[in-house]
């Protein structure tokens, strides 16, 4: 293997689990997950003699990640193969395992472009700036977006957690 391999072998392995995480939160299912950043990383693959700022690999392989799992988004293939959801039970808020798959189910319901502002601002803790240059929009945009994601997201809750209040 030459020194470009082993430097992308050695940035694969430390931080595909990272990014694979960023990946389910986006979609809500592993196996896209895997997916999307075997895609992301293939991409990151073949720009890496280009890349000369190794301390911003990071952020530009969630911007591939983010923007790879929008285009899916937007083709809509893979529609066809998502499970209704109509006849699945809500899991009750006793334990910590429960409450998060309940919220992972209910960020899946969140439309596509205001999910990935949720993961990438609440997640991945990315300033509003930042967010707004990986997603190609103003900070306002950025903003507007986390709102009505976290209005849809209390929505999709209140049924679960009737006790909480909008302002939390």
């Amino acid at each position: 293997m030459g020194d470009r391999d082993t430097a992308f072998a050695e940035y694969f392995a430390a931080r595909s689990n990272a990014m694979r995480s960023t990946a389910y939160l986006l979609c809500g299912d592993w196996h896209r997950a895997e997916d999307l950043v075997q895609t992301a990383f293939t991409k990151l693959y073949l720009a890496w003699h280009r890349v000369s700022r190794h301390e911003v690999l990071d952020a530009y392989l969630r911007q591939i990640i983010v923007r790879t799992f929008l285009d899916e988004r937007r083709r809509g293939w893979w529609r066809r193969e998502q499970v209704d959801g109509a006849h699945s039970e809500r899991a009750g808020p006793t334990e910590a395992p429960e409450n998060r798959l309940v919220l992972l189910q209910a960020l899946a319901a969140v439309p596509p472009r205001q999910r990935a502002v949720l993961v990438l601002r609440y997640w991945e803790d990315l300033p509003v700036d930042e967010v707004a240059n990986l997603l190609r929009c103003s900070p306002g945009t950025v903003k507007s977006q986390a709102a009505r994601g976290l209005d849809t997201l209390r929505g999709l809750l209140s049924p679960t957690y009737s006790g909480t209040e909008k302002g939390r």
